[in-house]
């Protein structure tokens, strides 16, 4: 039942839960908002409408505006003919899924054929092939972050309720007024057909958009597509690159302790808080509460033997400790650390300080005389080693893909030099197993005398020859 029960909140945290929440935050793998000050794009959802799309675009055509719409495969397919009025005019043309229809409900190869079907039917209207998915209500799940080979998913940075008619164009028009400026993503809807929406509410939203349209007009503001705005932004960002200076701080491995902003504080706090849940729905026990960097909790091993050291072998059904880093502290070392080495040597002093006393609590233990083996997974490339870890590939599958997905995102929070760090070294982002006998941890770690002296010196100079040990320091989560 336990085992059941970590599943179903693996599942749901890791297949939707976690990917919706960081794609709304950190805008990961996602366009929501583009650079230019003088331009901002209007979008929308759900049509096409035989009523009201054909006046959206009369309004459109009259001001010169460009939009882009994300269209329901259902609807599309009923009217071929708004489709290829849109494309004539100059707009563009993304998918809305073929139903309206969360994805969190929808197995990848449901997505996938949702976004194919409605695709075809864009490409059969218009002869040109759309590039461009917005899932319903924003929602993604984990699957919708690969294996979309060239669709980009685009959400927004402004939303106004347009689809209730109770909101009425009155106050529709000062929800969009304020948000009025460059670089802003508009959501809206000429359908209100689907659930929960309204049949008459674009009427508001034709009234209101056209007092709207007026004012960017007089400020000078210009309605581009969302491509047109994808590709402005990605020339801005750059040409930032190409004119930012190196100097002693921005060379690669230094840097000023890192400035958090209050922004991303609350959101991890967000995170830290699911990470409190998980801790205590499953019980882990920490090894130092001084110094609790690292966290355990007993369980059995699911998956193919794993050779240790020592000869053993880890065998399906064996008890092990599964380890746990705590990402508090592991943010904590980040915001003070200067440089990816000095995290590293950070994490080292941790780790050697965790392993002795997590051999003196085995030991003290009777009830964990069956346990056979610690376990992680972890972003790795040769620190678990030098302690005594065996370092091994996961076995191919889902909970491979999920821990890649989640490990690289925890990763872009805690590291110095965050998401970055990944676009650099993304193909050596790979999570890997670990494990170490208990046998040999009580062996090497219960005498923390000169072993701990002789391992810190190895590892402190194995940190400075190579900067890429920060990931030897993320064992587990």
């Amino acid at each position: 039942m336990e085992t059941l029960l970590l599943w179903l909140f693996y599942i749901s945290t890791l297949y939707a839960f976690i990917p919706g929440l960081i794609t709304r935050i950190f805008g990961f793998r996602v366009f929501k908002h583009g650079s230019n000050e003088k331009q901002f794009a209007l979008t929308f959802d759900d049509g096409p409408d035989p009523r009201y799309t054909p006046q959206l675009l009369d309004l459109l055509k009259r001001f010169g505006a460009k939009a882009t719409f994300f269209v329901v495969g259902t609807n599309a397919e009923k009217y071929p003919e708004l489709l290829k009025r849109m494309h004539e005019e100059g707009h563009l043309i993304g998918t809305h899924n073929y139903v309206h229809k969360t994805n969190w409900l929808m197995g990848p190869a449901a997505v996938k054929k949702q976004i194919q079907k409605t695709n075809k039917i864009i490409y059969d209207a218009t002869g040109v092939r759309s590039h461009y998915y917005r899932p319903p209500w924003g929602i993604v799940n984990l699957f919708d972050f690969a294996g979309r080979g060239d669709t980009q998913i685009v959400l927004w940075s402004a939303m106004f309720s347009d689809w209730r008619v109770k909101v009425g164009a009155n106050r529709l028009t000062e929800r969009m007024m304020r948000k009025l400026r460059g670089g802003e993503i508009f959501l809206l809807h000429d359908c209100g057909a689907t659930l929960g929406a309204n049949s008459d509410a674009p009427r508001e939203m034709l009234v209101a958009l056209e007092r709207v349209l007026q004012e960017a007009q007089r400020r000078g503001l210009q309605s581009i597509r969302i491509d047109e705005m994808i590709q402005e932004t990605e020339a801005a960002r750059q040409m930032k690159r190409k004119a930012k200076p190196v100097t002693k701080e921005t060379e690669p491995g230094r840097k000023k302790p890192a400035s958090i902003s209050g922004f991303k504080r609350c959101i991890v706090a967000l995170w830290l808080l699911w990470e409190k849940l998980f801790h205590f729905v499953f019980q882990l026990k920490v090894v130092d509460e001084h110094n609790p960097i690292l966290h355990f909790r007993e369980a059995t091993y699911h998956g193919k033997p794993v050779a240790m050291t020592g000869g053993t072998s880890l065998e399906q059904g064996d008890r092990i400790l599964e380890l746990h880093l705590d990402n508090k502290t592991l943010f904590q070392y980040s915001t003070r650390a200067r440089s990816s080495v000095q995290l590293a040597i950070q994490m080292i002093r941790a780790m050697e300080k965790s392993l002795p006393r997590l051999a003196e609590y085995v030991t003290a233990h009777p009830e964990l005389n069956d346990v056979k083996a610690l376990y992680g997974v972890t972003m790795i490339n040769r620190g678990p080693e030098q302690f005594g870890f065996t370092v091994t590939d996961l076995p191919k599958g889902w909970f491979a893909r999920s821990s890649h997905f989640y490990l690289k995102l925890l990763m872009s929070v805690v590291h110095p030099e965050g998401s970055s760090r990944l676009k650099q070294h993304t193909e050596e982002m790979v999570p890997k197993l670990i494990v170490m006998p208990i046998d040999y941890l009580i062996s090497e770690f219960m005498d923390s005398g000169h072993r701990r002296h002789r391992l810190a010196k190895e590892q402190h100079a194995a940190a400075e020859e190579d900067e890429m040990a920060l990931r030897t320091t993320l064992p587990c989560n």
